[in-house]
């Protein structure tokens, strides 16, 4: 009988151990896919998608200038850089790469880095190199930026290490 019960609890704990590895994969998929929309977003100057991104009571920490402000002013700030993109001004690229993630299926906490690029009509390239921190939430289904700390200027080395 006590073999049988053993056999029994390694089997659920077995079970409920593949069911948790794969709620976490799935998690993690739907944050990829997150970051993948902003990327797009980015890169079609589309500031409406951007935004849809962030909770509308959503904070951004720049680190390096020691401050923050709400999401909103940013998108003030950041609404003529996404015209000059959507125009063909500009080309724009934003990628994301982490080096630790922490999430459960409602709340994320993501550390890593964004690799920011714009190149103008005349081919002048400037690249950008940030460390990130970011805190989102899933509301109705949809994972929502709460938080997005840049912590300051990063290294292309970092960002290799993070691939």
């Amino acid at each position: 009988m006590r073999d049988h019960v053993a056999k029994a609890l390694t089997l659920i704990f077995t079970l409920l151990f593949q069911l948790s590895a794969i709620a976490d994969e799935q998690v993690t998929q739907e944050l990829n896919a997150t970051w993948a929309k902003m990327s797009k977003a980015v890169a079609e100057g589309d500031l409406a998608s951007y935004r849809a991104a962030f909770h509308p009571d959503a904070i951004l920490v720049l680190g390096d200038k020691k401050t923050s402000y709400t999401i909103e002013k940013a998108f003030q700030r950041w609404q003529h850089d996404f015209a000059k993109t959507k125009s063909g001004q500009v080309t724009t690229r934003v990628d994301f790469r982490f080096s630790h993630r922490f999430h459960d299926n409602e709340t994320a906490y993501e550390i890593g880095m964004f690799y920011f690029s714009t190149v103008d009509k005349e081919g002048n390239r400037k690249d950008h190199y940030v460390e990130l921190e970011a805190l989102l939430k899933k509301h109705a289904g949809k994972w929502l930026m709460m938080m997005e700390y840049q912590k300051g200027p990063s290294t292309k080395e970092y960002w290799q290490k993070l691939s």
